[in-house]
């Protein structure tokens, strides 16, 4: 590709620093903090960490991996498969490095999204080595233009001993203008974020950096990485029409006004097509303040249903990739990013009423979420945000299907095997079966409304019958029966499948 450099790198105190990506990874010592752009797939560097992995092949060396959210194949991937990371923080997505961190091979902290930039600011996870981020161009003024994400290149940069831009040259002029930077004091020091608005904007076009603290610049023309999202499908706009019940009911009790609230919506194929699902809705002039924006945005956007959007990051499928350039010129007004501790902010959540919508592995009959850990053990990606979002929103929604695995498990059981959201931050549960709105009940009849109204008819005998003999044999406020909480997860092991009764399986 044939670009004009000067038109990329516009501040002349940058121009004489281009390394190759070979250069730049040469600079990495053993036991160094790297601070990486990129959140869900977007705005990470792609030749850096190529390069790294390349050396690791033939060097002994390992570093600590810290990013907004999760890489793809060119970064966590390639960086696992050569065996250089010690440490991953705060969030993973990648099933090579998965696997690495659940075989022992890679530690790894799963970390709420907004606590990351304050842990580095604080310094408990050590200095930051060098900062990596990808960019879209530097200004005149010598302002960073990141790319399809914020994520905590912010502080990484600010708090970095050294940097390192990775500038891609491919990556769409209508990036410049799209972020909103905002950075904030130490605590103890800052006043309130001053956003009170999802369209507001609070800071800079780009993120500041010293120039002498920039020690290489490498060029990359490689593109952005899309998401393997599944398209929506009948089950998918089940859970959204029942997810819209609820919606038009809190309407109807006067709870919610008809343009509802500033909606949050999770990473990945099921949060999507749910949201996707809302564009026939009867909803209008939605605000969206989230942490990523996925394909349903752009088609809740053309349909009137969203007026705008706020978040840190993209995440989107093949084809919003391919058109992404055109797509900006197109939502640019619309849409802005943020750096993801304000983007994930808990005094922004509370303070905009936030109605809150993520994805979990499991839910049990007293309204503990689980949305990291599969049978408690095995990390899957992480926390991620959800936690944000779930402890601080006006309604607090988890939406899934009833089964996985073909049926063999239900994502309703009665304990869950690892507790990331507790009852007492969960509002709502929906899947295609219906919706259990938990709000002022107290366990037991929760536990009645979940399984009558979210669990599948598979299921739901089996359900009640662990409930009943509970109450029956334990009693007390919550009844559990610590024999048996865990006998769904222990013969989905031993036998394939949660159903406990071979007959009812057949």
């Amino acid at each position: 590709m044939s670009v004009d450099l000067s038109q990329k790198i516009r501040n002349k105190d940058f121009l004489d620093k281009v390394v190759s990506a070979e250069e730049a990874a040469s600079w990495i010592e053993d036991g160094m903090n790297l601070g990486f752009s990129g959140f869900t797939l977007f705005g990470e560097p792609k030749e850096f960490p190529l390069a790294l992995s390349e050396r690791g092949k033939n060097e002994d060396f390992k570093v600590n991996l810290y990013t907004g959210a999760s890489l793809g194949p060119t970064a966590d991937q390639s960086m696992a498969e050569a065996g250089i990371v010690n440490l991953r923080v705060p969030y993973q997505g990648n099933a090579v490095m998965r696997k690495s961190i659940n075989t022992g091979e890679m530690f790894y902290i799963d970390q709420h999204l907004s606590h990351t930039a304050e842990e580095v600011r604080k310094g408990t996870l050590g200095n930051i080595d060098y900062a990596v981020v990808e960019a879209a161009a530097i200004t005149e003024d010598g302002l960073i233009i990141p790319t399809g994400s914020v994520g905590n290149s912010p502080i990484f940069i600010e708090k970095a001993e050294n940097v390192i831009v990775e500038l891609n040259l491919n990556a769409p002029k209508e990036y410049e203008g799209l972020h909103d930077i905002y950075v904030l004091e130490e605590q103890g020091k800052r006043r309130e974020i001053p956003l009170y608005s999802t369209g507001e904007r609070i800071g800079e076009v780009g993120i500041k950096v010293d120039p002498a603290k920039v020690k290489g610049i490498v060029l990359s023309e490689q593109p952005d990485i899309p998401s393997p999202l599944f398209e929506p499908n009948e089950e998918t706009q089940q859970i959204a029409d029942n997810l819209l019940d609820f919606f038009a009911g809190e309407v109807e009790a006067g709870r919610l006004p008809k343009s509802l609230a500033p909606l949050q919506s999770g990473v990945g194929s099921v949060a999507n097509a749910v949201l996707s699902g809302m564009k026939d809705s009867q909803f209008k002039d939605i605000e969206v303040y989230s942490e990523v924006l996925q394909d349903g945005i752009f088609d809740l956007i053309d349909a009137g249903v969203v007026k705008f959007a706020s978040a840190t990051a993209f995440s989107l499928s093949k084809k919003r990739v391919e058109s992404l350039g055109e797509d900006l010129a197109k939502y640019k007004e619309q849409i802005v990013f943020r750096p993801q501790e304000v983007s994930n902010h808990p005094e922004i959540i509370r303070r905009l009423g936030i109605i809150s919508f993520n994805t979990p592995i499991e839910v049990d009959i007293y309204g503990n979420v689980n949305s990291t850990h599969v049978s408690g053990t095995r990390v899957m990606n992480g926390i991620g945000g959800s936690g944000d979002f779930a402890r601080n929103a006006r309604i607090t929604i988890f939406v899934t299907s009833s089964l996985a695995k073909g049926g063999d498990i239900s994502t309703i059981v009665p304990f869950v095997s690892h507790v990331d959201h507790t009852e007492h931050d969960v509002d709502v549960i929906v899947t295609e079966q219906g919706y259990a709105d938990i709000r002022g009940l107290p366990p037991v009849k929760r536990a009645r409304k979940i399984i009558e109204n979210c669990a599948n008819p598979k299921y739901k005998q089996q359900l009640l019958d662990y409930l009943e003999e509970a109450i029956e044999k334990v009693g007390g406020h919550t009844p559990h029966m610590l024999d048996k909480a865990f006998s769904w997860h222990t013969n989905l092991k031993e036998n394939g499948t949660m159903l406990l009764d071979d007959k009812v399986k057949n």
